[in-house]
């Protein structure tokens, strides 16, 4: 077995302006899913989406020495869900390994910040 993380933070209003400011952001890099979700949470919607860019970052820095290339993954393969008991979960679509993983994710925000931490179990045999 093999662990690797990865962790990213990032401001709010960064993922808020990109949002309002190019049309075109918001389906480049957030699924259906993804987005209905965010929307869902009327003013503080643009942490939830922050919150979600930041573990699409952790979850491809810790998967990245899984892929051959990292041109090989797009945001979109990356999919943020929570599941029924609101823990989010990651949802990886399109991309297969060699190898069976488990993936965990956590994510925090507030106001100006958010943060996501992610942990991939390889099995190794």
């Amino acid at each position: 077995m093999k662990e690797t993380c990865g962790i990213d933070i990032i401001e709010v209003e960064r993922i808020q302006k990109s949002i309002e400011n190019q049309p075109e952001f918001i389906n480049r890099v957030f699924t259906k899913k993804e987005i209905e979700y965010c929307e869902s949470k009327k003013n503080m919607k643009y942490q939830h989406y922050a919150a979600r860019f930041a573990a699409k970052e952790a979850v491809f820095k810790a998967i990245s020495e899984l892929l051959e290339s990292k041109y090989n993954i797009d945001w979109k393969n990356i999919e943020i869900v929570n599941n029924q008991m609101g823990k989010p979960q990651v949802n990886i679509i399109g991309i297969n390994f060699n190898k069976k993983i488990q993936i965990d994710v956590s994510l925090s925000h507030l106001k100006e910040y958010a943060i996501a931490n992610c942990v991939v179990i390889e099995e190794t045999k």
